[in-house]
């Protein structure tokens, strides 16, 4: 029986291995999360959050120093010139991926900020968002 007991820990232990290693080197498809929503407007979703806010003609700038200084967040695909860019930040614990595309809109900057894996972000992305505007 203890035989047993021990195989079944060591079948957990591997699967969460190979599931840790799986969330934190699956590709990011830039085709995939550098899109922003037809309509974005301020609401909070159970995977993230949307957020827009007049923030002049140089938001996007300024939001892009920002987000690229934050921790374990990189950008995925476009650029300011361009008019919108999409980050990655990983979760510190197990390198969950989330996604935040940022577009000048005129005066104004739309954000759409989700999650890859699961249901709910327990608010991680709101409060990434909200941390990102603040320090605009």
């Amino acid at each position: 029986m203890g035989r047993v007991i021990m195989i079944f820990v060591w079948v957990v232990v591997a699967a969460v291995v190979v599931f840790g290693v799986w969330v934190r080197l699956a590709p990011s498809d830039p085709g995939r999360w550098h899109v922003m929503p037809d309509r974005v407007e301020n609401r909070d979703f159970d995977g993230g959050v949307m957020r827009v806010v007049e923030a002049g003609p140089e938001g996007l700038a300024r939001l892009d120093a920002v987000a690229r200084g934050w921790p374990r967040t990189q950008a995925l695909a476009g650029s300011v010139e361009e008019g919108m860019v999409s980050y990655v930040t990983r979760s510190a614990l197990w390198g969950f991926p989330d996604y935040t595309t940022a577009r000048q809109a005129g005066e104004r900057l739309e954000i759409d900020a989700r999650l890859r894996f699961g249901r709910g972000d327990m608010g991680v992305n709101r409060k990434r968002v909200e941390a990102w505007l603040e320090k605009l």
